[in-house]
């Protein structure tokens, strides 16, 4: 089958497109033929080397995958050979307290594919069974492969972590990401009041059709001192970050008392400052969140048959050329998904 792998860390120079052996399945696993493959920083991470995500060179990149299943190990259950589906990101055990408890992405044992496996850069991917879903809908492969990874993660901040309810303001920082275009969605469907921030003004009519209430151009505009404009001087009840230390202040800065800040990225860094004085003298509270439950997937899911989420795709790529899509990833020059075909 033909593969974009990484024989050695580095640039986007290290991808290679060669021609690797079939996965072989064993009796809980499913082969699934690829033939999308979405982009995400994770990718960019693990090519770089990342001593989070330790393992063995060469390396297939690639979390969010769809496609069809090509073969069934003997134990597998509700899955057939043909049957169109898209791949939940999340390796879990589902035998320890925290999966059977439906906390899945707590496991000890949880991990990505893409990042501990074997991804989709490729024809043909190994995956356990349980992590393979029906894709719903009249979704392309496309747009399959565009929403798991992004979905989970916006839910699960939103509303696991940060409670987000009815009514509320909700910053989000960087509505063109995968992760932001998301979470614009889920927050506007969820009844809130949504602010959010892009690079460059061309990017600022898509974020108000996917329904922001109010988009700020963080090039030019002072983020927090717009949002507490906006708010009469209150601030924002919940910020979503993924960006790390260039937008930190600025977000710690946009939150009212009582303030909700998660964030689950660190784009441009993985060091911030933070003055605990502020944190506890206006009782904020900071949060780490890292992906969602399958729980928390199955319904976005539900959501995107329903078309009530559609998944932004800015452009796709042949497999070959993954190398360039990795490299438009990094210019931030696009507006939600990148995407690779196969």
């Amino acid at each position: 089958m033909k593969a974009v792998l990484f024989r050695a860390h580095g640039g986007p120079d290290k991808l290679s497109y060669e021609d690797l052996p079939v996965p072989s399945i064993g009796l809980d696993d499913v082969l699934v033929q690829v033939k999308a493959c979405a982009l995400n920083h994770l990718d960019i991470w693990v090519r770089q080397g990342n001593p989070a995500y330790p393992m063995p060179l060469p390396h297939v990149s690639g979390s969010d995958i769809a496609g069809i299943v090509e073969q069934a190990g003997a134990q597998v259950e509700s899955v057939t050979v043909g049957q169109k589906v898209f791949v939940s990101p999340g390796i879990s055990c589902w035998k320890c307290e925290q999966c059977l408890a439906g906390r899945d992405n707590m496991c000890r044992t949880y991990g990505l594919i893409g990042a501990m496996t074997h991804g989709g850069y490729a024809e043909y991917v190994r995956v356990p069974f349980r992590n393979v879903l029906p894709i719903p809908g009249n979704l392309t492969f496309e747009q399959a492969a565009a929403f798991p990874l992004v979905s989970v993660t916006a839910s699960h901040m939103l509303f696991a972590l940060a409670g987000l309810q009815h009514g509320e303001t909700v910053l989000i920082m960087g509505a063109g990401s995968g992760v932001g275009m998301m979470a614009v969605q889920m927050a506007k469907l969820a009844g809130s009041r949504v602010i959010t921030t892009v690079g460059s003004d061309d990017k600022i009519p898509k974020a108000v059709i996917l329904g922001a209430d109010a988009v700020l151009n963080h090039s030019k505009e002072k983020v927090a001192d717009r949002v507490k404009l906006l708010t009469e001087g209150r601030g924002a009840d919940v910020v979503i970050e993924h960006i790390g230390p260039e937008v930190w202040e600025s977000c710690l800065a946009s939150l009212a008392k009582g303030g909700r800040l998660i964030t689950c990225g660190a784009t441009t860094g993985a060091e911030v400052k933070l003055d605990l004085r502020y944190v506890y003298s206006r009782q904020l509270t900071i949060k780490g969140s890292y992906m969602g439950t399958r729980a928390e997937l199955v319904k976005a899911a539900e959501l995107m048959g329903q078309g009530r989420l559609i998944s932004v795709i800015d452009r796709t790529y042949p497999l070959k050329e993954a190398r360039a899509a990795q490299e438009q990833m990094l210019s931030r020059k696009f507006f939600g998904k990148i995407v690779l075909t196969v």
